[in-house]
């Protein structure tokens, strides 16, 4: 039998990850872009140039893409503050949506989302870290009991700020970030923007995932950031659970970015358990593991990620050919998890104090 070819568009434009994910789709097998959308056209110019579409595959106008391209799966990449307005707008056409990180702004946006989507249909909130080799090596260990029961996990994540960088890691001038920065959503309180919606939701929800689902019983959160700006630029959150406590760090204005040279504290987590630790830190080519048979921290070797889990679209699409619920971050009651954390720290960080989760 012939394999199906998945039709897949990409709309909204907000989130730069955005060509990122388009690239999976195009090197993908069997996979078709079909049709980009945004309202502003010339944010689409490179992944039109990058993949060869031609006029009749771009669209302003995010209805007239969806009813003449007829897509199997939508990829979306608003800014935070509009991931359920997105959804809602899609949904109706029937699709199943892929939907950039964060899951939403607020706990109740991320479960009207859900709620409207089709029966049958699937709906994926991406991590890119879920798909950062030693992230997944460290939850095979903890899965595999090297650790014993997971008590702590910190988490340290950002980058020099999310205009120095586009689609692909490409760097941008300091006079691009200038010229951006005032009308960036990033910036924009309303927008959902600043570093703890950027970057909270990696720690709490590869955390809930690290530590199978628990959810904790209260969240304390302070922020700081540049008093010019909207938004902060700094938290740090601290979650109380039946047994252990959790920090989960969000910076914009680290010293240089991971993805080229490490900053310090480097960006990542150290996960520890009853039976030992583990520091996994991100684009390393080894976790660090100790256990009560092994005490000194050790490099257990890291492997590349295979098909068909080695990035978001690949793994979509195996979970759609194969009638397989998601699993991990990127599935709807993990992020849900995350979602309910980053809740309580915005909170938090406003009240000036700590927040309980609802039993």
């Amino acid at each position: 039998m012939k394999k199906r070819t998945w039709r897949i568009a990409g709309i909204n434009f907000d989130h730069f990850h955005m060509g990122d994910l388009l690239r999976m789709a195009a090197e993908h097998p069997s996979a078709e872009i079909v049709g980009i959308s945004d309202l502003q056209p010339e944010r689409m110019q490179s992944a039109t140039r990058n993949f060869g579409l031609g006029p009749d595959k771009v669209f302003t106008d995010y209805r007239a893409c969806l009813e003449k391209t007829k897509p199997d799966v939508v990829i979306l990449c608003p800014a935070a503050s509009q991931h359920g307005e997105w959804v809602k707008k899609v949904a109706p056409y029937n699709t199943h949506i892929m939907v950039e990180k964060p899951f939403a702004a607020q706990l109740k946006e991320a479960d009207e989302m859900t709620r409207v989507m089709p029966a049958g249909k699937t709906l994926m909130i991406n991590w890119p870290s879920q798909w950062m080799p030693p992230h997944r090596r460290a939850h095979e260990l903890i899965a595999a009991g090297k650790i014993g029961e997971v008590l702590n996990v910190w988490h340290f994540g950002g980058n020099r700020g999310p205009l120095w960088h586009g689609a692909d890691k490409l760097e941008k001038t300091a006079a691009q970030v200038s010229a951006e920065k005032p009308n960036s959503w990033f910036y924009k309180k309303a927008h959902g923007g600043g570093s703890l919606l950027d970057y909270l939701g990696y720690g709490t929800t590869m955390g809930t995932w690290f530590r199978s689902g628990v959810r904790p019983l209260e969240v304390t959160a302070v922020t700081a950031g540049d008093p010019g700006l909207e938004v902060d630029e700094h938290s740090i959150v601290v979650a109380r659970y039946v047994q252990g406590l959790s920090k989960f760090e969000t910076r914009w204005g680290t010293f240089t970015d991971p993805w080229t040279i490490q900053p310090q504290p480097r960006c990542g987590y150290i996960i520890a358990g009853t039976e030992g630790t583990i520091s996994t830190y991100d684009y390393d080519a080894h976790v660090t593991l100790q256990t009560r048979k092994k005490p000194e921290p050790h490099p257990v070797a890291v492997t590349p990620l295979k098909k068909p889990g080695a990035n978001p679209v690949q793994y979509l699409l195996h979970c759609l050919e194969a009638g397989k619920p998601l699993e991990g971050p990127v599935s709807l009651p993990i992020s849900r998890i995350g979602q309910e954390i980053v809740d309580a720290a915005v909170r938090s960080a406003r009240l000036k104090k700590t927040v309980a989760l609802p039993a």
